[in-house]
């Protein structure tokens, strides 16, 4: 029935905290069921957004979830993951089953969750230590590297990094500090800053297209990262071009239901109306991360899921979410479907695998991630995807890169990656893990762009002289209004 709505009284905030307090998350972790994965079952009191909460504790550990059940009727959060480690194996170390226990039962707290056994994680929320530099810009090569020579003219030590691109458009978060490693925090400096790297972003402005930069002092509390770079490229309306592509899943005669096997690589979105509920089907490609960049979308578009079921199988990964918005009501209008299909398709898309993934590991310095991203550039390479972080005194990074012209990656270019960072980098295809004939196997994505080739660059030549040029034009400083 159109424009039906499932109403449901206001709840004070300071109640729902009493009745967590009063009924605290339980998580059993069990290895005894499956013989092939760890069961982690979370029961809670139920708000919104504790789903996304729960699955980016999971992820923020490189966890792969093969299935999952989630039921959130009745005011309780009950949820079943089934976990492995990257290399399909079952969580069995106690110091590792523990973080997990207590990450989940004290996700409220974030000061506890920090003090944690100092288990070694990826930055996701730095904005708590150092200022955070967000980006949109239109995606062309060369800007990060742009952008990360003038961060080093300005004397601001980037200690992490991550970029995304898709649709032609590119969102970028930079937690940077002063060069002695204290965060930035005078405002005039920080708008000194600001507009340099404003001026940067506007050279690259075509037709209007939108550019934005934003920096922001160390904060309380701070949306994660990855979370974060979803809402920059929404804002940036990158989804407003995706869509179905007219392929379609198998289908089953027997069964009458589709199959797990796909006539195209694509994203495939349905929804439906089913006893009250939109039913979103999504049917895609396994990777990484793949359940938190859906729970994601969906919870940051105001959706409600009180029911889901995710598995993977060949693959490929199946996902079905029974939800209502926010204020009860089902997704009503074409409108509404179209958008949130859209912005499904977006989510999945922004962090599929693309090029040839380099692992550097070098000692930290300042301009570390000018130089490396400078000879990406001098070699005509376009940064798909990135994650930079130190470690200590070491900074750690993975780029995907791949070549603007479609060719193979020279191993040339690798070697001179190498001798600029004077540190070690290592060169693979990322994997997926999927099930084979009940049997876990990887398999390689060998795009031709994300390939190595050993012959000589044709850029050689040129390379040699836009780095004299990039040397030269280094000197000049920092921009001037």
């Amino acid at each position: 029935m159109e424009g039906f709505c499932y109403y449901t009284p206001y709840v004070d905030p300071n109640f729902e905290f009493l009745i967590e307090q009063i009924n605290p998350p339980r998580v059993c972790i069990d290895n005894d069921t499956c013989k092939d994965c760890t069961l982690i079952k979370v029961d809670s009191a139920n708000k919104h957004g504790i789903l996304l909460e729960v699955v980016q504790i999971l992820t923020d550990l490189d966890l792969v979830i093969s299935k999952s059940y989630i039921c959130s009727d009745g005011g309780w959060f009950m949820d079943v993951f089934h976990v492995t480690d990257q290399f399909g194996q079952k969580i069995t170390d106690d110091f590792l089953i523990d973080y997990i226990q207590q990450a989940i039962c004290t996700r409220r707290n974030s000061d506890k969750k920090q003090n944690l056994k100092g288990i070694e994680m990826r930055p996701q929320q730095l904005g708590m230590k150092h200022t955070a530099l967000e980006m949109t810009v239109t995606d062309q090569p060369g800007i990060l590297s742009e952008v990360s020579a003038v961060l080093t003219e300005l004397g601001c030590h980037v200690s992490s990094a991550v970029a995304w691109t898709h649709k032609h458009r590119g969102a970028v978060i930079f937690y940077v500090d002063e060069d002695v490693g204290r965060p930035i925090t005078d405002q005039n400096r920080l708008s000194h800053i600001q507009e340099q790297l404003q001026i940067v972003v506007g050279a690259h402005n075509k037709n209007g297209e939108k550019q934005t930069v934003r920096l922001t002092a160390p904060a309380v509390t701070q949306t994660h990262t990855e979370r974060r770079l979803h809402q920059l490229m929404v804002a940036d309306e990158d989804y407003k071009t995706c869509g179905s592509c007219g392929g379609s899943v198998g289908w089953n005669p027997i069964n009458k239901k589709a199959n797990l096997g796909m006539t195209c690589g694509c994203t495939h979105v349905s929804i439906e109306k089913e006893k009250g509920y939109s039913v979103i089907n999504i049917r895609c490609r396994d990777r990484p991360k793949l359940l938190f960049d859906t729970v994601c979308a969906l919870t940051d578009m105001q959706y409600t899921v009180f029911h889901a079921a995710i598995s993977c199988n060949c693959s490929i990964a199946t996902q079905e979410y029974y939800v209502r918005r926010k204020d009860g009501c089902m997704l009503d209008t074409e409108i509404e479907r179209q958008k949130v299909t859209q912005c499904i398709i977006a989510a999945v898309e922004r962090r599929a695998t693309q090029g040839l993934r380099l692992d550097i590991k070098a000692q930290d310095r300042l301009g570390l991630l000018s130089d490396v991203t400078r000879v990406f550039r001098e070699y005509g390479l376009s940064i798909m995807r990135a994650e930079m972080r130190t470690r200590g005194e070491q900074a750690v990074g993975t780029f995907y890169v791949t070549d603007a012209s479609g060719r193979k990656i020279s191993r040339e270019t690798v070697d001179a990656v190498k001798e600029v960072i004077d540190g070690n980098v290592e060169v693979h295809h990322d994997k997926l893990l999927g099930k084979v004939g009940g049997q876990s196997s990887w398999l390689t994505d060998k795009s031709t762009a994300g390939e190595m080739d050993d012959r000589p660059s044709l850029l050689s030549l040129g390379s040699s002289l836009w780095s004299r040029i990039e040397q030269i034009s280094g000197n000049f400083g920092a921009f001037r209004p």
